[in-house]
């Protein structure tokens, strides 16, 4: 009898610890869930962004001496469609992402002023053209303040510019980059060689506001676009449509020159164009880096580059990463030549 009443007494209390191990579990489970729920919450846009779409404001660009420009820029929150129907309140310089190309030449002083528009956060520049003191030249600009900064551009080459805010990757994945040219005082070696010149950015989207994601995950789009080199000239956001739709245009035999740039935040690209192989590269858009007959280039996240090559018959060019994975993503570009050197209006098509 006694050994039955010890033997039901253990089926008890085996039970009632195996009820408590559920209880707690499932306790950390709902504890768990509300953490990701609550994670998931925090990813979205954030309160003082909801329903603001702030109207982009150009860029103000002025040449005020020999060798001094005037740059300001405007730190702004603007919904940026980067796929189709699928839109993105991007932070942005400008309204744009990327944001606007800057031009300017070896040896000029940049007078920069950025103004922020982000009734939220701080946002600064990043210039990787100029050599600062990034805690003074790079400082942040208060929500709804105006900073001024002063820097030279002694190299030349083609170069990124991001906020450097911190979280610095979670303003760049959010829109917050763009490219800088500064030409070379005595030119490139190929210059008189080249008969069309466009520009190339390839940035990544992921999902919206989500630093898991930027951190952790892989990108939801990788896409291209191009920026006026002078008045008047195609300026588009990162896409995976616009380039591709609208492509851009070339005349048979022409010598064809892309300044590239990766702005990233975190993946390589594998730059190549498909049909033509490059005669003259040069690395991060320094005249001393000048390299010959490539079929791809390798451009790290923020590197930059420009290359040359000649379109020899008629036909739809795909410009691509050669990294697949990131051109089924949208890093496709297609660059049409024509005998004329005109859209014919045929429907581009390409890998």
């Amino acid at each position: 009898m006694k050994r039955k009443f010890y033997t039901f007494m253990s089926i008890v209390v085996a039970a009632l610890f195996l009820t408590a191990c559920e209880h707690t579990g499932g306790k950390e489970a709902e504890k768990e869930k509300t953490k990701a729920g609550t994670h998931h919450a925090n990813s979205g846009v954030i309160a003082a962004h909801k329903g603001l779409q702030q109207k982009p404001i150009p860029l103000k660009m002025e040449r005020i001496g020999p060798h001094d420009v005037h740059i300001e820029m405007t730190a702004q929150v603007t919904d940026i469609e980067i796929d189709k129907g699928k839109m993105y309140k991007a932070w942005t310089f400008n309204g744009q992402v990327p944001g606007p190309l800057i031009v300017v030449n070896e040896g000029d002083t940049l007078h920069f002023t950025l103004k922020n528009m982000d009734p939220a956060m701080p946002h600064s520049m990043d210039f990787h053209a100029v050599h600062a003191s990034p805690s003074k030249d790079f400082a942040d600009v208060m929500p709804n303040q105006t900073g001024t900064f002063t820097y030279q551009a002694n190299n030349p080459g083609v170069f990124m510019y991001h906020c450097g805010t911190k979280p610095v990757l979670a303003h760049i994945a959010n829109g917050m980059h763009g490219m800088m040219i500064v030409k070379p005082k005595n030119g490139y070696p190929t210059d008189k060689e080249v008969d069309r010149e466009f520009v190339l950015i390839q940035n990544e989207w992921y999902k919206y506001n989500d630093m898991d994601d930027f951190q952790n995950g892989v990108p939801s789009y990788v896409v291209f676009s191009t920026k006026a080199l002078k008045a008047g000239g195609r300026n588009t956001n990162g896409d995976t449509f616009t380039l591709k739709e609208k492509p851009l245009v070339a005349k048979v035999g022409d010598k064809v020159r892309i300044y590239l740039e990766n702005v990233g935040p975190n993946e390589v690209s594998s730059f190549h164009v498909v049909g033509t192989i490059f005669d003259d590269v040069y690395i991060d858009g320094n005249p001393n880096n000048h390299l010959k007959g490539l079929q791809t280039v390798m451009l790290p996240a923020s590197g930059g580059a420009v290359v040359e090559f000649t379109v020899t018959r008629p036909g739809n060019y795909s410009i691509v990463t050669h990294q697949f994975n990131h051109a089924q993503k949208g890093a496709v570009a297609i660059l049409k030549v024509t005998e004329t050197g005109e859209d014919d209006g045929a429907e581009a098509s390409g890998r």
